[in-house]
């Protein structure tokens, strides 16, 4: 006997969108066991034309069990019955998605056809096999120089983009969705605004990649344990485009930590012991687990990570923040509308700068890093009302060139064409003898009409 045929209707409690409901120990050999993470259907009897309300396993306790329910508990009474499925949250794979967006619990949002026909796959499994993993060794180009030039993007890498509330951290999420060169983009938005989830929307179209996208939107209006579902739905379908196509893909998620404010009203609900600010207490492992799900499989694709961290309060220190940083590999930071060289870092560069890109990617960079920390020094004289060298004038005049050029995430270049404005900014404002580079490199790209 199923799961499915056995209806529990004894329920001790209701709490938030967690229910409790009593389920006595079976007798060896009478029903299958109920397993975390296991799907429920909650039947009001009260109501029978009403539908069933979803749930899922979140603990197992002697002879109780609580349940998250996606659509949230209004009008639900102790008097409903709990079925069992028997199995995990699923979610649609197949090549039918592409271009499709989907709710936080896996409905199509976009009025299309229905998928109901199509095969579904379990969320939330176990990391990759080590043994499949390999090193990375190929650049994901985002066609902002920022990232391609000073910070590359490497395939398998995860990384998050650390801002605070007010910063266009989507916008720049939406620009490298569009530009990015892989073959897949996943998408995962928590706690989206309609005109956000809109605009996501609108910027792959317009951009003539929504064919190769697929969209996971949990609005603000949305029950909150519902948004605790996207960032599994998103790795579980790039894994499978990844392991069985061999697509490179990238997913995309935005915000990790409205994540972490819905696992922290969950376990208050729950009666969890708070940690740091009120947030649970395995809070890094819960974000471990969806991090680690980038990889380059041996033989197959690759899943990328990137995704989006809001800092409350611009404290780098806050738990959020804190635990993704000893998780991820860098970080890009974006403050005051641009993103930071000096805030930012992609431990993962060097697998790719020089190797898969141009001869002169690594000195680029560094020479033009070099200079813009001297322009910051000038500024800062300038300031204090210091007297200024001609030399001091011209960092000034190359800082704001290097803003005006790279910082602003307005820019979109591609890698080559970023390199050689980076040669072209530095003729502008230095002569070759200047930039302590390999002699090679200044007599191979250094603009010789500038330098005369």
């Amino acid at each position: 006997m199923t799961q499915l045929l056995v209806r529990y209707s004894r329920i001790l409690e209701i709490v938030g969108d967690i229910v409790r409901v009593h389920v006595p120990s079976p007798a060896e050999g009478d029903v299958s066991a109920i397993g975390f993470g296991d799907l429920a259907l909650i039947e009001n009897i009260l109501d029978p034309d009403q539908p069933p309300y979803m749930a899922q396993v979140i603990q197992l306790d002697d002879d109780s069990v609580s349940l998250q329910v996606f659509s949230g508990t209004k009008g639900l009474s102790t008097k409903a019955g709990v079925r069992f499925l028997g199995h995990p949250m699923q979610v649609t794979f197949s090549p039918n998605i592409l271009g499709r967006a989907f709710s936080g619990s896996g409905r199509p949002i976009d009025g299309g056809p229905a998928l109901s026909e199509e095969a579904r796959i379990d969320i939330d499994g176990p990391t990759v096999n080590p043994v499949r993993r390999i090193l990375a060794s190929r650049m994901i180009r985002t066609n902002v120089p920022m990232i391609d030039v000073f910070n590359s993007l490497v395939e398998s890498q995860k990384i998050p983009i650390f801002s605070v509330a007010g910063e266009p951290y989507n916008r720049l999420l939406a620009q490298i969705g569009a530009n990015a060169d892989a073959d897949v983009v996943v998408f995962g938005g928590i706690g989206l605004i309609f005109d956000d989830y809109h605009f996501f929307r609108r910027a792959f179209e317009e951009a003539g990649v929504s064919a190769r996208t697929v969209t996971f939107a949990h609005l603000g209006s949305d029950p909150v344990v519902e948004g605790l579902l996207v960032p599994d739905m998103a790795l579980a379908v790039a894994e499978r485009f990844a392991v069985e196509e061999g697509k490179r893909v990238l997913v995309l998620l935005t915000d990790m930590t409205a994540y972490a404010d819905a696992l922290k009203e969950v376990g208050i609900s729950m009666e969890h012991v708070p940690s740091n600010r009120g947030y649970i207490g395995d809070l890094y492992s819960q974000l471990a687990r969806r991090y680690e799900k980038a990889c380059d499989y041996k033989g197959a694709g690759s899943v990328t990570i990137l995704s989006v961290t809001t800092m409350p309060g611009d404290d780098v220190t806050h738990p959020v923040p804190d635990n993704t940083g000893y998780i991820t590999e860098g970080q890009f930071y974006l403050h005051n509308g641009v993103l930071d060289p000096f805030g930012s870092l992609s431990r993962l560069k060097q697998h790719v700068i020089g190797k898969v890109t141009r001869e002169d990617h690594g000195q680029i960079m560094n020479t033009m890093v070099r200079f813009y920390a001297e322009a910051r020094d000038a500024q800062q004289k300038q300031a204090m009302s210091f007297d200024l060298t001609e030399y001091d004038e011209r960092l000034l005049q190359f800082g704001t060139l290097f803003r005006d050029r790279f910082m602003d995430i307005g820019v979109s270049l591609p890698l080559e064409e970023a390199l050689d404005l980076c040669w072209q900014t530095l003729s502008e404002c230095f002569q070759p003898e200047e930039l302590l580079m390999k002699q090679q490199l200044v007599d191979k790209y250094f603009p010789q009409r500038q330098a005369g």
